[in-house]
């Protein structure tokens, strides 16, 4: 039985392009970036020509590109660093309530630590309120931190305008933005939208995992959360993945040469799917989003009645993957926070699934999901209504 794969959103397959890449450096240019002979000067080269891809598609300077483990220690390095650097000047920090767990736990961390944590709402949709945003942040504001894409239901925050009210109200205050869900789906321009920080993961745009990037503008400051060698002038030390960060560059440079058609192919799949699901299904909505806003490669649907996590184990018994949220809080036991922001029950929230997809999926595997929940949605309502009888 033929595998389809709508769990993007938590990882992605990696690409042949980016395998064959990392490949060669394993076994040939291993060399220590570090060392000053011919094979560390070989090691420090691929860096820099990753260094030089991210400059170009960002449009940012090279040496404003720190290379981590992933999106959850950028995100941690750049919360973190900035709060440590800067609480002499102020101790308040804002972000929202429909951050990934990588940064709203940091923040709940910081809190303890005795930092002041201001939490933006959002609406039906996950839109956050911009009013609010801007009468929070005060003359001791050190950062704000907002998730571009949200991982669980694709809402799209308006990080121009964002980045725009917040130097208006206090030119001081550091943005960070999470841009894991972001980057590879659309264009990002972190200086024209005055970000000063900006989250990147490679896996979730077919390269490796274990491995991430921050972009940091040349004039903030961050603290290490490393110490050692004094890598990535001091800002992460440990002797660079050379491997992983050649694969991150090189997924980065055919996810962003592919960007207009794939952003298009995979907006058709989103709607395809949900046409599908919304003429054939009874009881179906959107959460998040419509879906002309949303991002392009995630939805995220709430089948009335339905048990999401029975729903998806069904699926799975026809090898279709998809998921009931945020990979990083799967196994934890709560509600998601960002579904319950929206408004919805926990009820509801147990029943909702999100689909995400890549460049690889195709309209005969949306076709196929749709025929299979067309099958498999009517049987376990059934089984569920003969259940409150009993």
């Amino acid at each position: 039985m033929e595998e389809i794969y709508f769990d993007n959103a938590a990882t992605s397959q990696p690409s042949s392009k980016v395998i064959d890449k990392m490949i060669d450096i394993l076994t040939k240019d291993y060399g220590n970036p570090s060392s000053l002979h011919l094979k560390g000067l070989e090691a420090e080269r691929h860096i820099k020509n990753t260094s030089k891809i991210f400059s170009s598609i960002l449009k940012v300077e090279e040496d404003e590109i720190i290379y981590t483990s992933g999106g959850t220690e950028s995100n941690n390095l750049a919360i973190i660093g900035t709060a440590r650097s800067y609480q002499r000047r102020g101790k308040h920090i804002i972000t929202s309530k429909i951050e990934h767990p990588s940064v709203y736990q940091v923040f709940n961390y910081l809190e303890e630590e005795g930092f002041e944590v201001s939490y933006i709402e959002n609406d039906s949709q996950g839109y956050i309120d911009l009013k609010q945003l801007k009468n929070e942040i005060r003359e001791d504001t050190i950062l704000v931190s907002i998730i571009h894409v949200n991982n669980e239901i694709g809402t799209i925050q308006p990080i121009s305008q964002i980045g725009e009210i917040i130097k208006t109200v206090n030119t001081n205050t550091i943005f960070h933005v999470d841009g894991v869900q972001s980057f590879g789906k659309m264009p990002i321009t972190p200086k024209k939208w005055k970000v000063d920080l900006f989250s990147i993961s490679s896996h979730k745009f077919h390269g490796p995992k274990g491995v991430g990037a921050l972009y940091k503008n040349k004039d903030v400051r961050l603290r290490p959360l490393l110490f050692g060698g004094g890598q990535q002038k001091g800002l992460r030390s440990g002797t660079e993945n050379v491997p992983a960060i050649v694969g991150l560059g090189a997924a980065a440079y055919e996810i962003y040469n592919e960007l207009n058609e794939n952003r298009s192919h995979i907006y058709r799949l989103k709607n395809l799917l949900w046409e599908g699901i919304s003429n054939n299904i009874e009881d179906v909505s959107i959460n998040g989003p419509n879906i002309k806003e949303g991002s392009p490669h995630i939805i995220n649907i709430l089948f009335k009645d339905i048990k999401g996590e029975v729903l998806l184990h069904a699926l799975e018994a026809k090898n279709i993957f998809v998921s009931t949220g945020s990979a990083c809080s799967s196994n934890q036991p709560h509600p998601s926070d960002t579904l319950k922001s929206l408004g919805l029950t926990n009820e509801e929230i147990q029943s909702s699934l999100r689909f995400s997809f890549s460049k690889y999926n195709t309209e005969d595997e949306v076709k196929k999901c749709i025929q299979e929940l067309v099958n498999i949605i009517p049987m376990l309502r059934r089984f569920k209504a003969g259940g409150r009888h009993k």
